[in-house]
């Protein structure tokens, strides 16, 4: 999500529900927890991790953007979620177009919807860790705020999914420090950055959106949506025409490089 400054707009939500302070004193409790969190390979999806299964490999450190599936590749990712209303409907859009996604969830909305996590990762789409709490402020926090909105956010999102965990980090705002990226690398999760920012959370109208998308997809191949965070029915029109208008132009679908 770009970034608006200040706390975001989750953070502010539930701030007053969870102290920063209290947080902190936790940290090593929840960095120890947070490397047995299984792999997070679509082969393995269907079984949770065993409590003897190995920490997850240290992933790349620099920011990713580049697609699996080459120079004709874009990924599709999707942010600020899980949301009762919203990700189903962007779940059937996808699932229409035959098209799979990344999915950057918060933390606090993968604890309250664990069903539609499971079902992200059903359809076969990746999960992606956005922070406890979208704190857009967050490069100016300390190393163990930090620490704790990246690692509580991996074990609510893998427990929420039954035991898949995300394999990317995205800052909220785009809020990364050379801290959190090698925590994050650290944890098998590889920064996730972006390069078209279709701004559908500024609501500019869907023809706006997918005009967007058309003229900033030769900056590189992915492409930033979400999917909470208030109304999303223009996303949900926007995602589909231009995933058509995608595959008419010849990109595939595929993930963030690892």
């Amino acid at each position: 999500m770009a970034r608006h400054g200040g706390r975001g707009w989750y953070g502010r939500v539930i701030a007053a529900a969870v102290g920063v302070t209290a947080m902190a004193a936790v940290t090593s409790v929840w960095t120890a927890q947070a490397d047995g969190s299984g792999a997070g390979t679509k082969a393995e999806a269907s079984s949770p991790p065993s409590a003897s299964a190995p920490a997850p490999a240290r992933v790349a450190v620099d920011i990713a953007h580049a697609s699996d599936h080459g120079p004709r590749g874009v990924n599709i990712t999707i942010d600020d979620g899980p949301d009762p209303v919203w990700t189903p409907q962007v779940l059937d859009v996808l699932r229409e177009n035959g098209v799979k996604a990344t999915f950057c969830m918060v933390g606090t909305q993968a604890q309250a919807h664990p069903d539609l996590v499971k079902a992200v990762v059903a359809a076969g789409h990746r999960l992606c860790d956005h922070t406890v709490s979208h704190d857009t402020s967050m490069d100016a926090k300390s190393q163990a705020y930090q620490s704790q909105q990246i690692l509580d956010a991996k074990r609510m999102i893998t427990k929420a999914s039954g035991g898949v965990r995300p394999l990317y980090y995205r800052a909220p705002g785009g809020a990364f420090t050379p801290y959190s990226r090698d925590l994050a690398a650290s944890r098998g999760m590889r920064p996730l950055g972006w390069n078209v920012d279709t701004k559908d959370f500024e609501r500019p109208g869907a023809a706006a959106i997918v005009a967007t998308v058309k003229s900033e997809v030769g900056n590189g191949p992915t492409i930033l949506f979400h999917d909470a965070g208030g109304d999303r029915a223009q996303t949900v029109t926007a995602l589909r025409e231009v995933l058509p208008w995608l595959k008419q132009q010849g990109y595939s679908f595929g993930f963030p490089v690892r």
